[in-house]
């Protein structure tokens, strides 16, 4: 019996692997689509940029707004910040990673899940 479950676990940990890599090229795989449809010379990494409010306002609304969200909430998911903008999660992934290209964001895995944040201590914050 206990042999049988081992067996039926198997099967459920190699999906399971197998969902986690199919994440992380999702992911990737939507920062290579807006570094195409951007072009590679909007989205230059800037280490330790300030996230104040000149460059919020300088910034894109799109952009902007997920920013602001991210200040708001501390730490969040795309999953959070698409439900505080009312956009698809994929387009505030794909946003939050650009964030995190041109240098205003950080981004640390936890498991599956993906936090986004503002690292207000290199920022002199």
């Amino acid at each position: 019996m206990a042999k049988q479950e081992s067996l039926g676990k198997k099967p459920l940990q190699v999906l399971e692997k197998i969902r986690e890599n199919l994440e992380r090229l999702n992911e990737k795989m939507e920062v290579m689509i807006e570094l195409q449809k951007h072009g590679r010379k909007d989205i230059q990494p800037l280490p330790e940029t300030p996230l104040d409010v000149m460059t919020l306002l300088s910034m894109p609304d799109h952009l902007r707004k997920t920013a602001m969200t991210v200040c708001r909430l501390g730490r969040a998911t795309a999953d959070e910040i698409a439900q505080q903008t009312h956009r698809a999660r994929a387009v505030e992934s794909a946003y939050l990673n650009q964030l995190v290209i041109m240098g205003y964001l950080k981004k640390e895995r936890k498991g599956r899940k993906a936090y986004f944040y503002v690292d207000r201590e290199s920022q002199g914050g």
